[in-house]
């Protein structure tokens, strides 16, 4: 894993939400793609700070965790 510092607050980013969380709880994961990166967030920290992945590894990471 690579963290690596994201210029702005991610306002103008589109951002996902795990299909595994429900709108009931603001206890979420987001995700956003940039140029050869993904960043990871907690939704209830919106501005708050961002785990930032290669997007080879955020794939590996994918792929071993879904077994896809």
């Amino acid at each position: 894993m690579s963290i690596k510092p994201t210029a702005g607050d991610g306002s103008t980013l589109e951002w996902t939400k795990s299909s595994y969380s429900t709108n009931e709880g603001a206890d979420c994961v987001e995700i956003a793609a940039i140029p050869d990166s993904i960043l990871v967030r907690d939704s209830k920290r919106a501005t708050g700070p961002r785990l930032t992945f290669d997007t080879g590894v955020w794939e590996a990471f994918i792929t071993r965790t879904t077994g896809r």
